[in-house]
Parts: C-alpha cells; structure tokens; sequence
C-alpha cells in the first residue's frame, strides 16, 4: 500500500511541475512579447547538389540567369581560367566589358586568344570552339550550317546566345558626293554589277571595292551577298586599319565593316542606307560631322535607327558555346549571362554598340 501511495504522489508531483512550466512558457511567449522563431535556429537548405560539384545552367534555357541585375548577382559561374576568342568586332566590348567582369569576379579569370594560324575573326573563333582549342567564342554572325556540321561531325553542339546588336556601315572617300546607297546597289557594287559612281547618283568615277576576306572574321559580306560572289574588281585587305587607309587614299573607293569601327573615323565618310530607293537612314547621328571638325567631335552611332531596326544593316552578336555539359559549357553560359544583365548591357553601350534588352 504505501508503494501505491508514493506512485500516485510522483505522479501528481509530476502533473503539478509540467502545468507550472507550461504556464510559465505561455506568459512568456504570449505576455513578454517575444518571438520563439526568433530565439530558435534555422537552416537553410543548401545551393549546391548532394555531391558538391558546381550547378551547370540547363541548355534548354541558356539565359536562366539572366535576371540578375549586376555580375555579382549571376549564378552558376565556374572558377578557373578560360580561354576565348573570335570576332574582332568584339574588341571594343572586350576592352570595356571583360576588365569589369574580371574585377568583380576574379574566380572567372578570361584570356583572348589568338589563332595560331590565319587572322582572328568569328570563323575563326568557332573554329577553335569545335577543335577544343578555346572554351567560348565571340562571333559577330550566327554559326553557319557548314559550321553546325562540322561541329557534329566531331561530336559537339554548338549553341548561339545573342547579347548585343551591331549595324553595318558602308563607307566612302569623304570627298565623295553622294545621297545614299540602297542595299541592292551595295551588292551591285561588290558582285560587279555597278562599277561607276555614276550608276547611283554619283560623279563619273570608277568604284574601286574593298573588302576584308571572310576568313579574316568580318562577318558582314555574308549579310550583304547571301550566296552571290564579289566581282573580280573587289580588293582584299587584311584589316579595317588596312582598309580606312586605302579609302582614305581613293577618292572612288568604298568599305564596309562594323559600324562601330567606321561611323566614328575621321579620315571615311558613312553612308546612309536604304532598302527601297529615297528611304534613307544614316548610320550616324544627324547632322554628319564635316571631317574638319573631327576628332574634337565625332559622329556617333544612330542607336534608335538600329535598335528599331529601321536601319536597314543590323545584326546580332553571338556567344558561341559548346553544349558538352562541362566547365566549357557552362563558361561560355555564364559570359553570356553577365552580359545580358543590366550591367553588362549598360557597358555594352559604352562600348558603342547597341544593348540587346
């Protein structure tokens, strides 16, 4: 009996103590005003998969990232150093956009390279791009069919993520005369069908042509041309800085390259562009600075005639990737991502191209 009885007092003494600390718990909760899920810790599930190893963005959706506003914001970006190359176009956008990338994100440390034979330029880059000789590429054009093969043919996926766009500018001697050139009379000359200045409302003066070879990476002749071949008349010349010297040289001469490169000149002068005759558009900002006035002032890109389209010669700027599923990939991808960001598009203006967004 009087084990029954200390039983039945452990067990009250049990019931008194557990009211006590309840009651004690509720009126320090519900009266003192303090959080409990402020005093307990909390976990926050992991950003990275089970095995640790870096997320590679999904190829169905390149530009998963892309919401971010700055390059500190972009996810998924790889360390280590990687190589890249191609469109010379780019190398504007390279001396302003990359040193910010590297500066703000030094774990993704980028190098330019080179190829080891023939001139730099967008081939040439996604070329390297299929050999495994760089890990993205720049191109100034989209990747061509021929180039989709032979990327097949080794095993490889190319993929083309646009960021920026560019126009197209034809240039004359600045002591030409002259209201414009639609884009058929622009294939005329270099096909070899216009041979005169004369034929499209100029002087009498023979047209001498001047091209960069597509090899060399210009990424425009394609844009014009389509399949047709340039004339025998047309001369190659192995860079732009090549081609404004012969120009400036020839009072009958014309070039065409990237419109950044050439609006801004002082010793050219751009033409206006049109698709149907008496339409018009200057890839300049109106009015045109006279070549006397230039450097002090220097005629600026017409970015609303590009970004609208109504210029008639624009394109877009690719990074070119390698869908292999491996760091490649996945560099190339975030290169694109930063760039397609507020802040990358920003810089992309600066560097006088036109943003994409």
């Amino acid at each position: 009996m009087a084990q029954k009885n200390d039983t039945t007092a452990l067990l009250l003494a049990f019931l008194v103590t557990a009211g006590l600390i309840g009651g004690g718990f509720w009126w320090f909760t519900q009266r003192s005003g303090s959080d409990l899920s402020k005093l307990l810790p909390t976990t926050t599930p992991s950003s990275q998969p089970d095995d640790g190893k870096p997320t590679v963005p999904s190829t169905n959706n390149p530009n998963a990232q892309t919401t971010a506003k700055g390059f500190t914001e972009v996810q998924n970006v790889p360390s280590g150093l990687f190589s890249y190359g191609g469109s010379t176009t780019w190398a504007p956008m390279r001396l302003i956009v990359d040193p910010v990338i590297q500066s703000t994100r030094p774990e993704f440390r980028l190098r330019y390279v080179d190829p080891i034979s023939g001139a730099p330029g967008s081939g040439m880059g996604i070329k390297m791009v299929i050999q495994d000789e760089i890990a993205f590429a720049q191109s100034s054009r989209p990747v061509s069919d021929q180039e989709n093969q032979l990327a097949a043919q080794r095993g490889v996926k190319l993929k083309q993520i646009p960021v920026a766009i560019d126009g197209i500018a034809i240039a004359v001697n600045p002591s030409l005369e002259l209201p414009g050139l639609t884009i058929d009379q622009v294939k005329g000359i270099y096909i070899g069908t216009i041979t005169n200045w004369n034929q499209v409302g100029g002087p009498n003066l023979v047209i001498q042509p001047f091209e960069r070879p597509p090899t060399a990476g210009a990424g425009t002749i394609e844009v014009l041309l389509g399949d047709s071949k340039t004339g025998v008349n047309v001369q190659e010349v192995a860079t732009t800085t090549a081609g404004l010297r012969k120009l400036a040289t020839n009072p009958g001469g014309v070039y065409f390259s990237t419109a950044t490169e050439l609006v801004p000149q002082c010793t050219v002068k751009p033409v206006p562009i049109a698709r149907q005759p008496g339409q018009f558009v200057p890839p300049y900002q109106e009015p045109l600075v006279a070549p006397g006035n230039c450097p002090a002032q220097r005629n600026k890109i017409n970015t609303n005639a590009f970004q609208s389209g109504q210029y008639p010669l624009t394109r877009n700027l690719f990074v070119v990737v390698k869908q292999n599923g491996a760091a490649e990939q996945q560099a190339g991808e975030a290169y694109a991502n930063f760039l397609l960001t507020p802040q990358g598009q920003s810089l992309i203006k600066k560097a006088g191209f036109v943003s994409i967004r």
